[in-house]
This record gives C-alpha cells, sequence and structure tokens, in this order.
C-alpha cells in the first residue's frame, strides 16, 4: 500500500519578504510542516536529485545548520556559497551570479546584508529564491515562531505576541506573519526604532482582511499586557555595531527580566537567537522555563524543509505507507 503526497497550488515562486504568499499558503505551511515534524521519514524523497545553493554573506548557526540538513534529509544536495569575505556583485553583478547557478541548481538559499540583492536575483531567475535574512525581513524565523506558537496554543487568533526592542528586520517579519496569521501583535520600541512604515501599513492591510490585531507604541508594560508570549532581539544587529553603545543605553528600559516577565506572568519568553545575555535579556529570563527559545531553534529546520517542499519539492512522490 502506498501513499501519494500532493502539494498544495503556490502562486509566489520566491520567499522574499513573506508579504508574497496569501494567507492561505501561510497556513498551509504550517499545517505541513506538523506533518514534516511528525513524519520526517515521509518526507524523505521529496528533493531527491535537486541541486540547492547557499550564499551566506553573514555568519550563521541556526539558518545554515538548519537549512542544509533540512535539505539532506529530504534526499537533495547542497552547495554552499561563503560571501563573508566578499559580498555578492563585488566580483561580478548579481544577475550574472543568478544566472549562472541558474544553470546548475534548482534552488538558492540566500543570507545577505541588503534585501535588493535578493530582489534583483530573484527578478532575473526562474528558479525559487528564499530570504534566509536581510537587513529588512526574516520570514523563515518569523514563520518558525509562529509554528511554535500553534503547538503551543492551537489556535492562533488568540494568541497574542509582545515585542520589545528594535524594529528591526525580525520584528517586521513577525508583524507580516501575524497579520496573515489572524493574530494578536503589540510592538513595543523606543521612539526613532520604530519598525518601518510602509511594512506597518502592508501588514495593517493584510490585517484588515484576515482579522488580525496589530498596536505600535514605545510603551513596553501596555505591550506585554495580556501577552501570551514576549519576544526580543539583539539591539545592535550584524552590521549596527558601532551604535552598539549608543544603542545599549536606549534600550536599557526594553530589557526582559523578571520584573517585565512579571507582568505578563504565564507567557513564554521567545528569542530568533543569538542572545546577548545580559543586554536585551537576562540569564534569568532566558534559562527559566518560561523560555522557549530552544523550541524556536528546533522548528527552523521543520519549517525550511516545508518552505523548500513547497517551493520546489517534488510534486508527486509515493512512500510505502509504514515508512
Amino acid at each position: 500500500m502506498t501513499t501519494t503526497l500532493t502539494l498544495p497550488v503556490h502562486v509566489a515562486k520566491d520567499l522574499l519578504t513573506g508579504a508574497e504568499w496569501s494567507p492561505a499558503d501561510a497556513r498551509d505551511l504550517l499545517q505541513r510542516t506538523a506533518d514534516i515534524k511528525a513524519r520526517p521519514a515521509k518526507y524523505a524523497a521529496t528533493l531527491k536529485g535537486k541541486h540547492i545553493a547557499l550564499i551566506f554573506e553573514k555568519p550563521s548557526l541556526r539558518t545554515r545548520v538548519t537549512f542544509e540538513v533540512g535539505i539532506q534529509c529530504m534526499g537533495g544536495f547542497v552547495v554552499f556559497l561563503d560571501h563573508t569575505q566578499a559580498r555578492l556583485g563585488e566580483r561580478e553583478s548579481i544577475p550574472d551570479v543568478a544566472r549562472n547557478l541558474e544553470c546548475w541548481v534548482q534552488g538558492i538559499v540566500a543570507r545577505v546584508y541588503e534585501q535588493r540583492v535578493l530582489d534583483e536575483m530573484a527578478q532575473n531567475i526562474s528558479i525559487p529564491v528564499i530570504n534566509a535574512l536581510s537587513d529588512k525581513f526574516h520570514p523563515c524565523q518569523a514563520l518558525a515562531d509562529y509554528f511554535t506558537l500553534k503547538e503551543k496554543f492551537g489556535n492562533l487568533k488568540k494568541v497574542k505576541l509582545a515585542y520589545v526592542g528594535d524594529g528591526n528586520n525580525v520584528a517586521h517579519s513577525l508583524l507580516l506573519t501575524a497579520a496573515m496569521l489572524g493574530s494578536k501583535i503589540a510592538i513595543a520600541t523606543p521612539a526613532g526604532y520604530e519598525p518601518k512604515h510602509d511594512i506597518v501599513l502592508r501588514a495593517c492591510e493584510i490585517a484588515s482582511h484576515t482579522g488580525a490585531q496589530i498596536e505600535i507604541s514605545s510603551d513596553v508594560a501596555q505591550a506585554v499586557k495580556s501577552a501570551n508570549a514576549i519576544y526580543t532581539d539583539v539591539w545592535a544587529s550584524m552590521g549596527q555595531e558601532s551604535e552598539a553603545a549608543q544603542r545599549k543605553e536606549i534600550f536599557h528600559p526594553y530589557q526582559v527580566n523578571s520584573g517585565l516577565m512579571s507582568l505578563a506572568p504565564d507567557a513564554f519568553f521567545m528569542h530568533c537567537l543569538p542572545a546577548h545575555r545580559g543586554d536585551e535579556v537576562t540569564d534569568e529570563v532566558i534559562d527559566s522555563p518560561a523560555s522557549i527559545v530552544f523550541d524556536e531553534a528546533e522548528n527552523r529546520l521543520h519549517v525550511q524543509k516545508s518552505i523548500l517542499l513547497l517551493l520546489m519539492g517534488n510534486s508527486s512522490l509515493n512512500w510505502s505507507a509504514n515508512a
């Protein structure tokens, strides 16, 4: 007896921001992720014969390992291109790099400094491009975060996520993903460090169709009130090292510590990692039973396998019922 895997129809060829996907796409992805996590052997051949390039301008632990392991677990092959010393576009143009890779591989996963690099690659080739982090978005992380929340709470429409700190790429992707899934999100940042206005507007536009609730303010206590989870990220991202001292002073009132967690006593703590312990979060919080940071890290693997399957997986493969 065999079972046949049927992939949902997906209208976008890439995952660049997350906003090019529909709410139905996002829901389908989380449903498929649950099955991939529960029955990984069922998907062991879904990337058979596929070669995927990983291009990384920035250092990585979770993103690189989870993509490499995920691709190999699904029968695919990884070609890793280290661009930490020379950025894309310096040796030859970005379109030329993309068009060359299109001759040899079936997909590109890229971790870059600038979103425009991903956009330019995707515009010049027909194979999928996946955003593994840029200055504006981190969609794989946000999807893994919301999959983790779905595991903990079930109905995401009843979940409130409070994000405190810098309105950065992770905040942008959490906003868009919450909007897609009809969830509740409150973001609190210091004045001048809010999420980009155009991204907030896009999230609000999506929310008007899904029923999501979005709050943006500088009031950290109000943001975490009645939150099911409290999320933070580093105060100075890669490329902002020169601002670290100034940011540390500005963001100190937004530190997630036991006092802040006491305002939402039943909330989980979340962080995309790596964490700067003693800055945006204290050891007491990140090492507490409320912390689910390693659940998020594990779920990066399962969500990224689901993304790969949707964008470049073989559409009809058979397995033994006992596989």
